[in-house]
């Protein structure tokens, strides 16, 4: 495996991550400040608008970065970034703000061409170590991007905003003079893309076994995306946790999970194979799941903490591992566009995780008569969404284990049998 680019495109992922991670906390008073003075909708609306473009375009960039290259496309990417931000916070109006929300959202899908590099440079035997890179540097992005936000905030609100525009400006000056390219003249995926168009990636997605790799991975991020969505409601009714204190629980989390995809993945995968490694990924984030409700101030905060490391190890196999056998399911022409469709049902699942999130909370409000107070909506709305959410990761199990049974012949530990579909 080859270090050096590797590193360079962790580097880069993480540095892109760390700017989204510093405007999370910060985006809200913002938007609500005196300054363009919006309603929480228009907050909801600003986090969905980045969404939605990150749906529709992140398989674009896939397949221009099989047809023009990894580099250009990363490359001018964080620049799209870097301005989108730059946008943001030298904003003087509300349009100006959803003009960069979208410009990030439109150019910042390059998730699946990093994922495409390390494609393009590893064996299929660390072909899971390496995507487990990618989510340790998300990990991580996570920690340190919110509480750089909130201490800059201390010199202006839009101050973060400007920081991240910079940030992605570095991070592309890096990248440009360090990383090399990988597709190369005679590589596999500019002919694809060049004479096969769409043609070629729309019948790769259209083989069964990619189809269950996107199944499954649509459930698990749909699952992750309600729990997390109301884990700060259920700690602050069950715990009685502000932000801060919530705040350092996802730290914690985020630390096992890099650990265990940076570190753990591969020598997992050599020992396992990635089938095996999303069952137990998917069992584990259930039974974490169904668990957390039933802690509160009788199990103490190191009940929660367990339970906390249970589903981040979960995650942590199960998401590179899933990566892992989406780029294995498709041919080495098909790398960046297959891997954009799959970074787009994230995308799509991070839309509807919410959205099943907010829907449970509010019908439990709306049958409890809430008066706005925490209390009267604890157990039954935000237990709720755990029950669910844990209902949906069993399903992502049940067709995992399918999956590993239907195609067991096809995976050996570490690697596919065959390449392509």
């Amino acid at each position: 495996m080859k270090r050096s680019p590797l590193l360079v495109i962790f580097v880069t992922v993480f540095i892109d991550l760390v700017g989204f991670g510093i405007v999370i906390p910060v985006l809200p008073f913002y938007v609500e400040g005196t300054k363009f003075d919006a309603s929480p909708r228009v907050v909801g609306l600003l986090f969905a608008s980045y969404s939605v473009m990150q749906l529709v375009f992140t398989p674009i960039l896939g397949r221009l970065s099989d047809r023009y290259g990894r580099r250009p496309v990363l490359f001018f990417s964080l620049l799209g970034t870097g301005l989108g931000f730059f946008v943001m916070g030298f904003a003087t109006t509300l349009w100006m703000l959803f003009a960069g929300r979208i410009i990030d959202g439109v150019t910042g899908g390059n998730i699946s061409t990093a994922q495409a590099y390390i494609a393009d440079v590893t064996t299929e035997e660390n072909r899971a170590k390496g995507m487990g890179l990618i989510g340790a540097a998300f990990g991580l992005g996570f920690i340190f991007g919110p509480a750089i936000g909130g201490v800059l905030s201390r010199w202006g609100v839009n101050v973060p905003f400007l920081f991240a525009g910079a940030l992605s400006l570095a991070n592309a000056t890096l990248l440009y003079f360090v990383l090399p390219e990988t597709v190369t003249p005679d590589h596999p995926a500019r002919a694809s893309a060049a004479t096969g168009r769409w043609s070629q990636l729309l019948n790769a997605v259209s083989q069964p076994r990619l189809a269950f790799v996107l199944a499954v991975y649509f459930l698990f991020v749909t699952a992750f995306s309600v729990m997390t969505t109301s884990f700060g409601l259920f700690t602050l009714y069950r715990f009685g946790f502000d932000a801060h204190d919530t705040g350092w629980v996802f730290a914690f989390v985020g630390v096992i999970g890099a650990a265990v995809q940076g570190g753990l993945i591969g020598r997992l995968v050599k020992a396992f194979g990635e089938p095996l490694l999303v069952i137990a990924g998917a069992l584990l984030f259930t039974a974490s799941l169904v668990l957390i409700p039933l802690t509160g101030p009788h199990t103490g905060t190191p009940a929660l903490l367990a339970l906390g490391a249970l589903f981040a190890l979960g995650n942590g196999l199960a998401t590179p591992s899933l990566t892992s056998l989406a780029s294995k399911s498709a041919g080495a022409g098909e790398q960046g566009g297959v891997l954009g469709v799959t970074q787009s049902v994230a995308s799509l699942s991070r839309v509807v995780g919410p959205l099943i999130s907010a829907a449970l909370i509010y019908s439990a409000a709306a049958t409890l008569g809430y008066d706005g107070k925490p209390h009267r909506m604890s157990d039954a709305s935000v237990e709720r969404t755990f029950w669910v959410a844990a209902g949906i990761m069993f399903v992502a199990f049940l067709l995992a284990a399918y999956f590993a049974r239907a195609y067991a012949g096809e995976y050996r530990r570490g690697g596919a049998v065959a390449e392509g579909t």
